[in-house]
């Protein structure tokens, strides 16, 4: 499975559009294969979904996501999830071995045109 997580350095984001960019992560067989940071190319309503679809991730994890995103992610059959804080390292983590929590918040609030 491949997920993307949005990131400044390396923290998780709370925006997904406004980060730096995106840590590609490849799983297998509960262990991490490979990961190559994605620089965000510019927050434009569906572009980011689109080039994460492009790049074939399976889940996209981030602090808040806006909602027209979320429609974007489901209706290309790509998890999001949000509500998540911390580093990259122990969410990566976390979600290899299914013991990823959320607060169930989603700090962005914003509408997306």
């Amino acid at each position: 499975m491949r997920i993307a997580l949005a990131r400044n350095g390396q923290q998780l984001a709370e925006h997904f559009g406004r980060c730096e960019g995106y840590e590609i992560v490849d799983i297998a067989d509960s262990e991490v294969m490979e990961r190559q940071f994605v620089p965000n190319p510019g927050h434009e309503p569906g572009r980011l979904p689109r080039m994460l679809a492009e790049l074939q991730a399976g889940c996209v994890i981030a602090g808040g996501m806006g909602p027209r995103a979320q429609e974007l992610f489901t209706e290309a059959g790509i998890e999001t999830i949000t509500g998540v804080s911390g580093s990259l390292n122990e969410i990566i983590e976390a979600f290899v071995w299914g013991k990823l929590t959320t607060d169930g918040g989603n700090p962005c609030h914003h509408i997306e045109s």
